[in-house]
């Protein structure tokens, strides 16, 4: 079990969301353009050794936690970043978490030497990054093929913490689609904005993934999983918007010297760049991330192609 020694942060006592009540970005809404490049965002991830099955009880076993703060003005302003003391798997499934940790983050389930923040410091600096000067809670985001198992995480360290929580989790898709929204009254099909926040471009830039996953060529990493759909929505928005785009919106060396978009991007994983190039021009539909973490779910997809002017 994780080291729960250190008492519940009183901030933290408030009332807990079930991951059965999923809330929608419809609420999301901006006066003006300014109001818009203005507003901030926190994109949220948290990995897990694995998923167990629906039986489980302890359906997954929270290990590494991002978030980054973005606004489409000042690009990625902070990010967060924590290994976390993980829960010991249930009896009989320590293998099954290995091997998909093995497979994906690479994360060691036990003897690991960074994973050592436990539940309760996560969450209060979590809440410290995300609500400096104590204001309104923040509105955090994420993929919505991550949103079950993130929001699911969550409540389980507050759970085992002895904590109540109340942070609203709201989908990447959404955000993208109201955007565009804003600016042209009409919306982007979500067919389109998963393909626009599924780039691969910068699964190996500098300073995207966190030390120990650079340091290692690890490619699945919590904290860049956030920062490249910061990356995404930058390219996508920020001239739409009238941004210039700076190093805080992008790569370095996706950014020439007068802020424009370098178009002589070096891609450092071509083989996977194509295949997926392929099978996007082969599926005309939403296709579900290989992560598989979310429950199954019905997703609308809006009909009208959006046409970038």
């Amino acid at each position: 079990m994780p080291n729960l020694d250190q008492p519940a942060p009183s901030c933290l006592t408030t009332v807990v969301h079930r991951v059965t009540s999923f809330p929608d970005a419809s609420a999301v809404s901006w006066k003006s353009d300014q109001a818009v490049v203005a507003d901030i965002f926190y994109f949220l991830n948290i990995y897990s050794h694995g998923k167990l099955p629906s039986h489980c009880d302890q359906r997954f076993l929270p290990c590494e936690i991002g978030c980054v703060k973005y606004s489409l003005q000042d690009g990625i302003m902070a990010d967060f970043h924590h290994f976390i003391d993980p829960e010991v798997p249930p009896r009989g499934f320590r293998y099954h978490c290995q091997t998909a940790s093995d497979a994906t983050h690479k994360i060691p389930i036990s003897g690991f030497h960074l994973s050592r923040t436990c539940y309760p410091v996560v969450l209060r600096e979590l809440l410290e990054f995300a609500q400096p000067d104590g204001g309104g809670w923040p509105r955090f985001f994420c993929r919505a093929d991550d949103r079950f198992r993130v929001t699911w995480c969550l409540e389980r360290m507050a759970s085992v913490a002895g904590i109540e929580s109340h942070l609203e989790l709201l989908t990447v898709e959404d955000l993208v689609i109201k955007l565009y929204q804003k600016k042209y009254q009409k919306e982007p099909s979500k067919t389109w904005v998963c393909r626009e926040l599924d780039a691969v471009l910068w699964d190996f830039s500098s300073n995207t993934r966190c030390k120990w996953h650079e340091e290692n060529g690890i490619l699945f990493c919590a904290l860049a999983s956030c920062k490249k759909i910061a990356y995404c929505i930058s390219k996508s928005l920020a001239g739409v918007y009238g941004v210039p785009l700076t190093a805080t919106h992008l790569p370095l060396q996706d950014c020439d010297s007068s802020g424009n978009r370098n178009i002589n991007r070096v891609i450092l994983d071509a083989g996977r760049f194509q295949k997926m190039k392929a099978e996007s021009s082969r599926y005309d539909r939403y296709a579900t991330s290989p992560s598989q973490d979310q429950e199954h779910c019905p997703i609308l997809v809006v009909s009208l192609r959006f046409l970038h002017l």
